[in-house]
C-alpha cells in the first residue's frame, strides 16, 4: 500500500528569512494524522534567506541529519565541530544527551535550499555526536548514505533505518525491495516521479507499507530521498 502525502498539504510557516514546509507536525504545526512514520520524526524543507538561520539552541535524544540540496549551510555545534556544508555532503549529528548547534546560511548573497530530518533513536541517553560524509551522488543509481551499520562506510545513525539518496535523469528508473515486514517512506525533493505507478511531484511523500519491490522512475530530472525503516 502507497499512501501519498501531497506537497502542498505539508505544514508551512514563512518568516520572512526561512520559508519551511512540514511533513510532520513540528513547532506549531500539529497535524494528528501526520506526527511521525515509524521512527521518521520531522522532515522539514527548509529555504534560508542569505546571511540568515537558526542560532544556537539545544537538542536531546534525536538523531538529526540535514541533506543539502542547493547553496551551504555553515554548522557549529557544543561537540567543537564546524564545517559548511554543501550538495553532496551529508551531515549526522547524533543529540544524545544533549548537544546545541547553530546553523547558517553561509552566503551572503545566495539562498540554501535542505532538508532537515529527526529520527528517534532506539534508545537515549546516548553520547552526542557528529559526523559528515561526502558522497558522489552518480545519477541513475540509489546510494546508501546512512544506516545503523557504519561498517557499509555510510554515516552511522542509532536506529534501524537505511536512507537512500538518488538523482535521476528523466527516463531513469530504480528499484528497491523491502524486506518482510518492512516499511518505507519516499520523499521528492525535486522532479517529478513515479512510485510504482503512482505520480509524485516535487515536495510530495508517499508511505509505503505491505510492498515488497519499489519502481521508481523519473517523468522528470529528480532528486529523492527513500527511508528503508524497520
Amino acid at each position: 500500500m502507497i499512501t501519498r502525502r501531497p506537497a502542498n498539504d505539508r505544514g508551512h510557516v514563512n518568516l520572512g528569512w526561512l520559508d519551511s514546509r512540514h511533513t510532520f507536525s513540528f513547532g506549531e504545526y500539529y497535524d494528528p494524522e501526520y506526527v511521525n512514520y515509524r521512527s521518521l520524526r520531522v522532515l522539514n524543507d527548509d529555504h534560508i534567506q542569505p546571511g540568515r538561520g537558526f542560532g544556537t539552541h539545544p537538542h536531546k535524544d534525536m538523531e538529526i541529519i540535514t541533506y543539502v540540496l542547493d547553496g551551504a549551510l555553515a554548522h557549529k555545534d557544543s561537540t567543537g565541530s564546524a564545517s559548511v556544508i554543501k550538495p553532496g555532503i551529508v551531515q549526522r549529528m547524533s543529540a544524545g544527551t544533549g548537544i546545541q548547534h547553530s546553523e547558517y546560511n553561509a552566503s551572503q548573497t545566495n539562498p540554501a535550499h535542505l532538508i532537515q530530518i529527526w529520527i528517534v533513536p532506539e534508545k537515549t541517553g546516548l553520547e552526542p555526536g557528529y559526523g559528515e560524509q561526502e558522497f558522489d551522488l552518480e545519477p541513475g543509481k540509489l546510494h546508501l548514505i546512512a544506516a545503523r551499520d557504519e561498517s557499509k562506510g555510510v554515516l552511522k545513525i542509532h536506529q534501524d533505518v537505511a536512507l537512500y539518496a538518488a538523482r535521476l535523469k528523466t527516463g531513469d528508473t530504480v528499484e528497491h525491495n523491502l524486506a518482510g515486514g518492512r516499511h518505507a517512506w519516499l520523499q521528492v525533493a525535486t522532479g517529478h516521479l513515479t512510485l510504482n505507478g503512482i505520480d509524485l511531484e516535487i515536495g510530495d511523500g508517499a508511505a509505503i507499507t505491505e510492498e515488497t519491490r519499489l519502481e521508481i522512475k523519473a517523468s522528470a530530472d529528480s532528486e529523492f530521498l527513500l527511508f528503508d525503516l524497520a
